[in-house]
């Protein structure tokens, strides 16, 4: 039987379990054994597992599992959480791109890279604009997609907390339109520089706070003219503060902490 150290941390309330596998030897991850560690009644609970490992062309890599099980090519308030942990700079390996780490005091600073707007990338099933796509769930219509190393719909609505997300979000996060399925969120302008969102995050779904659902909504803000950078983005659990001008990477700012640390044995769970 193999004991398995494991560090609990969050970023806004968005939880997660770190697995640093970049010197321990740690079995293969799968679907399985994050959807067991994942269980909030059963296991250790949290939205995201986050497994570090060495990297041939990086400081290290980080992948990011939601608890269903599946595998996601980034995460914002991970990336945070990944910063603060590991104490010092660092350019990390990740499925949805490289990205850069910079902890600070409390919090880290994230260069998330560039967004993309192409429909075959974030992917959509087929061609259409995807700047105000032609679609709509009642009462949501015209969102805009971006990818930031995963998949975002974006809602601009007069009043974020109105919405039943509950309800909608799985519906957008499954529709055919989606073949990799989406991170569905839905903002109000608070002011020039200021949004106020929320998230059904894909394979985790609501929660208090989504780094990569901040930067989506923000590039898109942006992009739309609804606001300037920097943005502050205020969720459920709390603020991130995202900065983006056309043609440059996103940097994302805000605060993460380590909850607690404890062993599991592997065989428990697999």
């Amino acid at each position: 039987m193999q004991t398995i150290p494991f560090i609990k941390m969050h970023g806004l309330g968005n939880d997660f379990v770190v697995l640093d596998a970049r010197e321990a030897v740690i079995p293969p991850m799968t679907n399985a054994v994050v959807r067991a560690l994942g269980d909030r009644r059963t296991g250790i609970g949290f939205d995201q597992l986050i497994l570090l490992e060495p990297s041939a062309t990086h400081d290290f890599r980080a992948r990011f599992f939601n608890s269903d099980g599946s595998e996601s090519g980034a995460c914002g308030n991970g990336s945070r959480a990944v910063a603060l942990l590991h104490g010092a700079a660092a350019t990390v390996e990740t499925a949805g791109g490289p990205i850069r780490l910079e902890p600070l005091a409390g919090a880290a600073r994230v260069d998330m890279g560039a967004p993309r707007f192409d429909w075959d990338v974030i992917p959509l099933a087929f061609a259409m604009d995807a700047f105000a796509m032609p679609v709509a769930w009642e009462p949501l219509n015209n969102p805009m997609a971006v990818n930031v190393g995963n998949p975002h719909a974006i809602f601009f609505v007069g009043d974020a907390d109105a919405v039943d997300l509950g309800a909608l979000g799985p519906v957008i996060e499954h529709d055919p339109l989606f073949p990799e399925r989406v991170n569905v969120n839905v903002a109000s302008v608070a002011g020039p520089d200021h949004l106020r969102l929320r998230v059904w995050e894909r394979g985790a779904g609501l929660t208090r706070a989504c780094g990569t659902g901040a930067c989506a909504t923000a590039v898109a803000a942006i992009r739309r003219g609804l606001v300037n950078s920097p943005v502050r983005v205020t969720l459920p659990g709390g603020d991130l503060t995202i900065a983006w001008a056309p043609g440059g990477t996103i940097e994302m700012t805000g605060p993460a902490a380590i909850s607690f640390r404890g062993t599991f044995d592997w065989d428990d769970y697999s």
